[in-house]
């Protein structure tokens, strides 16, 4: 028996998102499919993040027990003959056979985009958010530094009773333009349920200039999800690195 670790690119438009599901196809899904097809045996993936539906990543982690006598490293490449052109696997390698995707210390990087300007552009509805309303990149970079270090984030989380703990830390957030796309990049932690997408629609309260900056540290000690932004759309989000250390 050994433990593999895959690290997972994918397109989540067609799919409702990564958790196994009754009623809709997921990313986790389709891996348990065609590894289990691949390897002759049942397989149940464990992912590090179970990104919703629309989201896409570049790096998501998910490892499986196996008998197969296939090198691990080959695995990328029989997978990637076998799935979804939408679903690529980027690394596989065989890991401790204690390791957790979930369970270890890790960096997570989030990217969001918003394509600001005045009439969406078809190319890009898939990969971000159209925001038909002037945005102030230093306004809300000046928001986003208020979340860095370490913070109870209940008001920018969507409720999940299971969860007591919602201190988590932002090592890095960053607000960007170039010409009509805005690029929000955010390390930490970890993240609550729907945190980066809440934050984000806060975000674009204080660059559309309907909330102060300044506001944010209030918003941070309310613990209220009712003082935030809405929950932005799923499309702008994609999970781009998970770092192990």
């Amino acid at each position: 028996m050994k433990r593999v670790k895959l690290t997972v690119a994918y397109d989540g438009t067609n799919y409702c998102g990564w958790q196994v599901q009754p009623n809709g196809n997921t990313i986790e899904a389709e891996l348990n499919k065609h590894l289990s097809q691949l390897l002759g045996e049942p397989i149940h993936v464990i992912g590090a993040s179970r990104t919703d539906a629309g989201v896409h990543a570049l790096g998501n982690v998910a490892v499986f027990d196996t008998h197969a006598r296939m090198p691990a490293e080959k695995i990328s490449y029989a997978m990637n003959t076998r799935l979804p052109a939408d679903i690529r696997i980027q690394r596989s390698e065989e890991v401790a056979p204690d390791f957790h995707p979930r369970f270890c210390e890790t960096r997570k990087t989030y990217e969001y985009r918003i394509c600001n300007r005045r009439f969406p552009n078809p190319c890009s509805r898939l990969y971000s958010l159209f925001y038909y309303w002037n945005l102030d990149v230093e306004r809300m970079q000046r928001g986003a530094s208020y979340l860095v270090g370490t913070h109870d984030f209940t008001s920018f989380c969507t409720n999940r009773p299971e969860v007591v703990d919602r201190v988590r830390t932002i090592y890095d957030f960053t607000v960007e333009r170039q010409e009509d796309l805005i690029t929000l990049r955010v390390t930490g932690s970890g993240f609550l349920y729907n945190m980066v997408r809440i934050i984000v629609g806060t975000l674009l309260r204080v660059g559309s200039g309907q909330m102060e900056p300044e506001e944010i540290p209030q918003i941070l000690e309310a613990r209220d999800r009712g003082r935030a932004g809405e929950t932005a759309r799923p499309e702008g989000l994609t999970l781009v690195e998970i770092r192990y250390l």
